[in-house]
């Protein structure tokens, strides 16, 4: 093989390296489209949102229903205020719940949705009320060794 070659494949080597790194960046960073068609928007109130980022997906059941297009903090009710996007093909009851769960190996934050059984189905500009927000790893830990802490010591005879 000559040296023309050898580069030559050096070369599509190389640029074939880079197109991978930068489809796998786009997968782990959540730019992936995720075409939603027409669309409502809704918004909920959490107490905690952990980190959730705006572009984060919106699921129900595993499936992309959404994506996160605000986060603001609500100054009146001292809490995160996150404006979502919903498929207008996919309704939700008025008492769906909306929660903040984590997903894969790397933590990747999206928005649960589970809806209720009321007839009355969200509107554009809904809120949805019931909320759950993102499990603060830190606080269960603190909270086991708190109720281990306050357990009578056994007397081992």
């Amino acid at each position: 093989m000559n040296r023309a070659t050898l580069n030559l494949w050096v070369g599509i080597f190389v640029v074939g390296g880079f197109i991978a790194l930068l489809f796998l960046a786009f997968k782990v960073g959540n730019f992936s489209s995720g075409n939603l068609g027409e669309a409502y928007g809704v918004s909920a109130h959490f107490d905690n949102i952990g980190g959730l980022k705006a572009g984060a997906p919106v699921k129900s059941s595993g499936v992309l229903v959404g994506r996160v297009v605000a986060i603001q903090f609500d100054t009146k009710k001292y809490d995160a205020l996150v404006t979502m996007r919903l498929d207008k093909r996919i309704p939700f009851s008025s008492d769906t719940i909306a929660s903040v769960l984590t997903s894969g190996i790397l933590g990747e934050q999206y928005v649960g949705l589970e809806s209720g059984g009321e007839p009355e189905m969200l509107k554009d500009g809904g809120e949805v009320t019931h909320t759950q927000g993102a499990v603060v790893l830190e606080k269960l830990i603190g909270q086991f060794f708190l109720s281990k802490s306050q357990e009578p010591a056994e007397v081992s005879k």
